[in-house]
């Protein structure tokens, strides 16, 4: 395996699955840290601020700081300000996705009578929030989704992800959202503008081949697929685009890298 400068790592599937650490996590960063190979991790979960998946991945003895951190709640408030700056929001999501608009300058209103709309994953959706999101799209407000992702794997398998959600209000509008989150350039770009690297020298590590290799395949750089999340090795062999490398989980690319 060639060795990278540095690598932007996905959380869900890779690192751990709702509360538990998945093998070779800790150890894979500990190598990076050894070697001060710089790294990102590049999450499409919107739910938590960077503080707070810092501190999730400590509890499993991961290192991080909130700097290396970039989520797509961030992403997407980055892209609103950019477009809109002081723009007013109707959101469904957790408090990641609420602090990063509001740190953005956003205005996070509780009616349909806004500029855009904003879909996280809420773990508390309820009918009432999708209708003022429905609502809100028809009368013309932008919409936005964090990220596509159909279903997300937690301790008890795999549940519901944002993109199950967004397509509620999708299939009800007949609007299709722009979505931020990977595989779309806009998160992957912010995430190698903190790097300032070459794309040759960059290496995008994850689980789900439709999110996190396709992120790496559409921005333009090499893609480390592990077997521990979403797409299996089978699947991944049928796919027209393979990632550059496929392993059975981070210890097997420690290895693959030493030797």
């Amino acid at each position: 395996m060639k060795q990278y400068k540095a690598y932007l790592i996905d959380l869900d599937g890779t690192m751990y699955k709702g509360t538990d650490e998945i093998d070779g996590a800790s150890q894979f960063i500990d190598y990076l840290n050894e070697h001060q190979i710089p790294h990102l991790y590049v999450t499409n979960n919107s739910t938590k601020t960077p503080d707070q998946v810092a501190d999730k991945l400590h509890e499993m003895n991961i290192d991080a700081t909130p700097d290396e951190i970039v989520t797509s709640a961030l992403a997407t408030a980055d892209y609103i300000s950019e477009q809109s700056p002081g723009a007013s929001v109707y959101m469904l999501g957790g408090e990641g996705l609420h602090s990063a608009l509001t740190e953005a300058g956003l205005v996070v209103k509780n009616d349909e009578n806004v500029d855009y709309v904003v879909i996280g994953l809420d773990e508390n959706v309820t009918y009432e929030k999708l209708a003022i999101a429905t609502l809100a799209v028809r009368k013309g407000a932008t919409f936005i989704s964090t990220n596509p992702d159909v279903s997300i794997p937690k301790e008890r398998g795999f549940l519901p992800g944002n993109g199950a959600i967004t397509s509620v209000v999708s299939v009800s509008t007949g609007v299709q959202p722009q979505f931020i989150g990977k595989p779309e350039t806009i998160i992957m770009n912010k995430s190698l503008e903190l790097l300032q690297l070459n794309k040759e020298e960059v290496a995008m590590v994850g689980d789900l081949y439709d999110t996190d290799i396709m992120s790496g395949i559409n921005v333009g750089i090499d893609t480390v697929h592990v077997q521990t999340g979403v797409t299996t090795l089978e699947e991944i062999q049928t796919k027209d685009i393979p990632p550059t490398y496929s392993f059975k989980d981070l210890n097997e690319t420690i290895v693959e890298l030493t030797n």
